[in-house]
């Protein structure tokens, strides 16, 4: 199974929350929390053992065949012994043999007659296309700005996080589970390159955008096919930058019905700590969170000495944005064939950008304590652990959470650099889309370490999309109020 944010759709069962999940069609098509014997499958109970003489009300039972009378199958002797059925009758149950005398039954016809032939769900619903979903379930435009109302039947709500970046296009899907956590029920990720040749021109490309656009409508699909209670969809640098990018924001509201938010760099470091708090241990002092993106780079200084609260982003005592990444700095430099004097001069550069970082001593006086470490959010450090790890295939459950020491992540980088471009493609952590882009990422990190020292890496394989979940939970409610309902058991 191929990890959702390595360029695949989503996993059967969930991606990167690790938890069972439905499909959209499923979903849609079981109608919401259909008991075990909605399609008449179990067994009926009788005597003592039935709902009746339990006092409890005889639910309605759906199907393509309810109320049909059943007679012997072809060739059966009628010498056999006849079989009990159940059938109803003025609201009770009551049982018959299959032999005897049943009033005649109206023959379905138009529409009845197809809802009784359908072989899934309950008769009369069929389970959508992705397409028909979302024009069946969403507006024509949805920015998940607005509330929907909560589920019925028992379901938990559900909240989507969509993030457009300069390189990859991804959206999560999930419900609220314990305080403070969740489970993915549904994952999306596709490279795009958005950014492709924006450094040089400006601008955004018509192939770049073409490739976004059809990302962004698998989304939208997605989105429509669930009744999604809250959803925050975001763009990130690209957007940001480029001289069309509100153009293409006002095409993709018109093509693919999603209305995005362009925000700022401050909200993009303050989403990246959100996301990666539950990596941040009890015993920590002080971490420098990186997030090395494809046209950005975002780093946030945090300090937990004295205290530590539920929320991550509020212990930020300093941050800055990088207005570079691994696509522009490798359309800058080259990325297919990276000798030591390049990838050097690529730590220069982004080393000059750090030095005009005027909060970067902010946490001198934790950086020598054994409390003190780097967490890494992006490609670049998930390429170098699944890379260490010799992972024949990205796994997320491996990876998420790794620590790495100095000497490992020295060593992954000098064999990045002793590989070619071909090599680099034949890597399964690395693959043909980031052959180019995994050394310009590596080159970020360098210029990071050698300017805040630590012993210790911890890599992080989530993000933005994964703060903007935990923060619209959090401001929903979902992990204080009706506890006992909203969390699933």
């Amino acid at each position: 199974m191929k990890d959702p944010d390595r360029g695949a759709d989503a996993p059967k069962g969930g991606a990167t929350g690790g938890g069972e999940g439905e499909g959209p069609a499923a979903l849609l098509a079981r109608g919401g929390a259909a008991g075990p014997d909605r399609d008449g499958s179990r067994p009926a109970r009788s005597g003592r053992h039935s709902r009746r003489a339990k006092g409890r009300p005889d639910r309605p039972r759906q199907g393509p065949h309810r109320g049909q009378p059943e007679g012997l199958a072809d060739g059966e002797s009628q010498a056999q012994q006849p079989r009990k059925r159940r059938k109803r009758r003025r609201g009770r149950k009551v049982f018959a043999r299959d032999g005897a005398a049943q009033p005649p039954q109206p023959q379905a016809t138009g529409e009845s007659a197809q809802a009784q032939s359908r072989p899934n769900g309950a008769a009369g619903v069929e389970a959508p296309r992705p397409r028909q979903a979302a024009e069946a379930a969403s507006p024509a435009r949805f920015s998940g700005g607005g509330e929907r109302p909560a589920q019925r039947n028992g379901q938990l709500p559900v909240y989507a996080a969509l993030d457009l970046g300069t390189n990859n296009c991804r959206l999560l899907v999930a419900v609220p589970g314990r305080p403070g956590q969740f489970r993915v029920i549904d994952a999306f990720s596709r490279i795009v390159r958005l950014g492709e040749g924006l450094s040089s021109t400006g601008r955004l490309g018509q192939p770049a955008m073409d490739r976004a656009v059809e990302a962004l409508k698998v989304c939208a699909d997605k989105l429509g096919a669930r009744k999604v209670r809250k959803a925050r969809l975001i763009a990130t640098e690209a957007c940001r930058s480029a001289e069309n990018g509100a153009e293409f924001l006002a095409r993709v509201e018109d093509e693919a019905g999603l209305k995005l938010e362009i925000i700022d760099r401050k909200t993009e470091a303050r989403l990246a700590v959100s996301g990666c708090g539950p990596l941040v241990e009890r015993g920590t002092d002080g971490v420098v969170l990186f997030d090395i993106g494809g046209g950005s780079s975002e780093i946030a200084l945090i300090d937990v000495s004295r205290h530590r609260t539920p929320r991550l982003a509020n212990h930020i005592v300093s941050w800055t944005s990088l207005p570079v990444g691994v696509v522009s700095l490798a359309e800058r430099f080259g990325g297919r064939h990276v000798t030591p004097a390049v990838f050097e001069a690529m730590v220069v550069e982004v080393a000059r950008l750090l030095d005009g970082f005027e909060g970067r001593e902010r946490l001198a006086h934790l950086a020598s304590g054994a409390g003190f470490h780097l967490l890494g959010t992006s490609g670049t450090v998930t390429t170098l652990a699944g890379v260490h790890l010799g992972l024949e295939r990205y796994d997320r459950r491996r990876v998420d959470g790794l620590w790495m020491d100095n000497g490992h992540v020295d060593a992954m980088i000098e064999r990045l650099l002793s590989w070619d471009f071909d090599q680099r493609v034949a890597n399964p952590c690395i693959g043909a889309d980031r052959a180019d882009l995994v050394l310009a990422g590596c080159a970020i990190l360098e210029a990071i370490r050698r300017h805040w020292p630590s012993q210790r890496l911890r890599v992080a394989d989530r993000g933005l999309r994964e703060g903007m979940l935990s923060e619209l939970m959090a401001d929903d409610g979902v992990w204080r109020r009706n506890r006992r309902e909203a969390v699933a058991r």
